[in-house]
């Protein structure tokens, strides 16, 4: 089972965008769920993600963009708001299961093919 995400586009400096992703068939309560980030040329970038009930983000987007869930129909979104054309980049979703290390590039983690944003200025 691997997460599978939707919502990305194109969006004008200053626009918004809310990805999702599609978590179904992980328990995610328990679990520790992410977006990261990689534009053409850029190192990835694990933009937001949430442990225990704590939800933690990047410095280039804390203020701009927010993490949240539908606990009913098993989708994390991203709402990115005040968009910036260096948020330009493919979208990735990830979730790793305990016992393992919180991030995206852990090789326990799944991740899903990922969403295209582009931001024009």
């Amino acid at each position: 089972v691997h997460p599978v995400e939707s919502g990305g586009g194109s969006a004008q400096t200053g626009g918004s965008l809310r990805l999702s992703c599609d978590i179904s068939g992980f328990s995610y309560s328990t679990y520790c769920l992410g977006w990261f980030r990689q534009g053409d040329g850029k190192e990835i970038e694990e933009v937001a993600f949430i442990k225990d009930g704590s939800t933690a983000y990047a410095e280039s987007v804390k203020g701009r963009f927010t993490l949240s869930q539908d606990n009913v129909e098993n989708i994390l979104y991203l709402q990115m708001d005040n968009l910036k054309p260096e948020d330009t980049a493919m979208y990735r979703c990830w979730v790793t299961t305990p016992p393992y290390a919180c991030y995206a590039g852990s090789p326990y983690s799944k991740r899903g093919q990922g969403t295209q944003v582009t931001v024009s200025s």
